[in-house]
Order: structure tokens, then sequence, then C-alpha cells
């Protein structure tokens, strides 16, 4: 007389390795059929049917006979399927997210390049002049006195020549705009 599959799954829940053999030899093809169905891919079934016999000693401690053991079984099927598929949303979702991350990243990289290039061809329509006390102020970010100091002109004259070349750059954007 074959033993019932509720004695072989309160003795598995209890440790007993050999009531744990039978139970996955019994019902091993009903749950990678039912991992099938409900993910609808062979290799899915296959890891989800793996997953499930790993987890399955621990659950059946807490399996207490109330059902039948496959209806308890199908429930647990059914469950890491719903597990899985979470699972692999939020793995989605992270995923998307850190594409959108990575685009918004780069139309950053893309503006900043934008306007270091626009700069530099900016900076070559300035007078000598200009162009080195703007290169001095801005890239070495030295003061209008330091400035002048290595230049030889007075701070007035740095902070005059800093003027001229905001008026020269606004003027150049409004143009770039109009067109």
């Amino acid at each position: 007389m074959e033993t019932p599959d509720e004695a072989l799954a309160q003795a598995a829940g209890k440790g007993d390795r050999e009531a744990f053999a039978a139970l996955l030899s019994r019902h091993y093809d009903r749950v990678y059929r039912l991992g099938w169905r409900l993910t609808g891919s062979a290799a899915e079934a296959e890891d989800l049917t793996q997953d499930i016999c790993l987890a399955l000693p621990t659950k059946l401690g807490g399996y207490r006979g109330d059902a039948r053991f496959t209806t308890w079984l199908h429930r647990v099927v059914v469950n890491a399927a719903h597990d899985r598929r979470r699972r692999a949303a939020t793995h989605a979702k992270a995923a998307d997210g850190w594409g959108d991350w990575e685009v918004a990243r780069r139309a950053t990289a893309d503006q900043a390049a934008e306007a270091a290039d626009w700069l530099t061809r900016a900076m070559q329509g300035l007078s000598d002049d200009l162009r080195d006390t703007l290169t001095l102020v801005l890239g070495e970010e030295m003061t209008h006195r330091e400035a002048g100091d290595v230049l030889g002109v007075s701070e007035g004259t740095v902070s005059w020549r800093m003027s001229e070349v905001k008026k020269h750059l606004k003027a150049l954007a409004a143009a770039e705009d109009m067109v």
C-alpha cells in the first residue's frame, strides 16, 4: 500500500529525507507542468521548479494538512510564479530607471559640451586682449587683480574687458537665436 501524500508531507516537514524524496518523485513533473503553464517558457519552468524544490523542505514545515497535499503544492507553485513575475517586473523597472538616468546624464553632458564648443567658437571672435583676459578670469579662475598683474594692466581694465566680453557674447547669442 502506498503512503498518502499528506503523511509523506508531514514526515518530510519533520526532516524525513526519504519522505521528501518520495514526494519529489511523485510530484516533480506536476510542479514542472504547472510552472510551464504559468510562465509559458520551458526554461522559466525549469528554474521555477528548481527554486520550489530548494524551498520545499522549509515550506513543508508549515504544511498543516488542512487541504490535500496536491492543492497545497499547487498554491506553492502559483505563489512562486507570482513572486518570480514581481521580481522580474521590479528588475525591469530598475533597469528602465537606470536607462532613464543614463539618458539624462548623457543629455546633460552633451549640453555642457555644446556650451563649451559654443564658447570656444565665440572666443575666436574676440580680440587677443579680450580672449586673454577671459581665459585668465574664467579659465584660470583668477581675480581681476591677479589677471591684471599677469597682463600688466590695472584691475579696472580687466573689469572693463570682462564687461566687453559679456556684451560680445550676449550679442552673439542673440544673433544666433534669431537665426
